[in-house]
């Protein structure tokens, strides 16, 4: 699931600080509320509520400039999918 996509984005003191909204194909996602974020060695991660009422992960890498969907998973369902890996998310 790890593909690229188009993100517009808040740039203030750095470029590309967080994310505004998103494409989905054609659709464009508005950025309801950023629910984390955190720093892997190589991307930063942001876990975002969209204007869907779904949860999404956004990669970005700053060395590439590129941005990459990494996690969804539907409010109306209790499936989560991530890179390669389907569950349960009320199984334990």
């Amino acid at each position: 699931m790890s593909g690229g996509v188009k993100v517009d984005c808040y740039s203030g003191y750095k470029v590309n600080q967080r994310p505004l909204a998103f494409f989905l194909g054609k659709k464009r996602l508005n950025v309801k509320e950023i629910i984390d974020q955190w720093y892997g060695p190589d991307h930063v991660y942001f876990k975002i509520l969209a204007e869907d009422e779904n949860i999404y992960i956004l990669r970005y890498s700053e060395i590439n400039d590129h941005w990459a969907l990494v996690f969804f998973k539907e409010s109306s369902c209790d499936l989560e999918i991530s890179p390669g890996i389907w569950k349960n998310a009320t199984s334990s």
